[in-house]
């Protein structure tokens, strides 16, 4: 079975094409809404055909998703390596919020990869499901930019830059690195990085290990996020949903 078509069942809309009582059984029967989030998490648009996640692109899917009126839980289906950590808490946020409204439980699905952002979303999850080979947790905050000072002398180029403030302009890949900037851009760094980390220690609770490099940006297997108790269980979307809510039509 196809995973559209799989999604197109659990949330009823195959019911019509069903015979005689198991179509009546599928109207009547409880609704599991699947949600995909796909893609790096980033509020600037993507080439068309090339997914991404951000509060404008996932908006209509949660809101579909948590308003059938016979919605037993919501399945969040996640691949993606991370990306902006604003936009990661804000889906997060909304996500929770709309759990808390319909008050219904929220399972997470790592296919993939989870990471960084990634699993920022998946923590927004009651449950956290992986299977042993996908790729989890990355905990941590990073930034990459290149060093060109110099290269427009080379070319003949002058740069010119001019601003009102001291640290207006700071970390220009054209000019050589400050000392200041870069300990001002590591103060940020590690203030995201414990804003995720409290994030986790919350929707994760004492299920959590005691491991010293559980937030150290590492990334693991779904095998051993496990162990670490960065997940719950492993398995497939599929199995997932069976154990999470039986009596769902599949």
């Amino acid at each position: 079975m196809s995973e559209q078509r799989f999604t197109d069942v659990l949330t009823g809309r195959l019911s019509a094409k069903l015979p005689g009582k198991l179509a009546e059984r599928a109207e009547r029967g409880p609704v599991v809404s699947v949600v995909k989030l796909q893609g790096i998490i980033t509020p600037t648009p993507a080439p068309v055909g090339r997914p991404t996640i951000s509060t404008h692109t996932v908006e209509p899917a949660l809101t579909r998703a948590f308003s059938h009126d016979r919605l037993s839980g919501v399945v969040l289906a996640i691949n993606s390596p991370g990306g902006a950590a604003t936009q990661s808490a804000l889906v997060a946020d909304r996500i929770r919020e709309l759990a808390d409204e319909k008050k219904v439980p929220v399972v997470a699905f790592c296919e993939d990869v989870a990471a960084s952002g990634g699993y920022w979303l998946a923590c927004a999850a009651d449950e956290i499901y992986a299977h042993h080979t996908s790729m989890v947790g990355s905990v941590g905050v990073m930034s990459a930019s290149f060093g060109l000072h110099g290269l427009l002398d080379r070319i003949g180029v002058e740069r010119r830059v001019y601003a009102a403030g001291d640290h207006k302009v700071r970390l220009d890949p054209f000019r050589p690195e400050k000392e200041e900037d870069v300990r001002w851009l590591k103060g940020v760094q590690e203030e995201l990085h414990g804003q995720f980390a409290d994030w986790v220690r919350t929707r994760r609770g004492d299920r959590l290990s005691d491991a010293e490099d559980l937030f150290s940006g590492e990334v693991w297997t779904g095998a051993r996020a496990k162990e670490l108790g960065l997940v719950d269980q492993l398995g497939s979307m599929r199995d997932l949903v069976l154990r999470r809510f039986p009596g769902s039509h599949l």
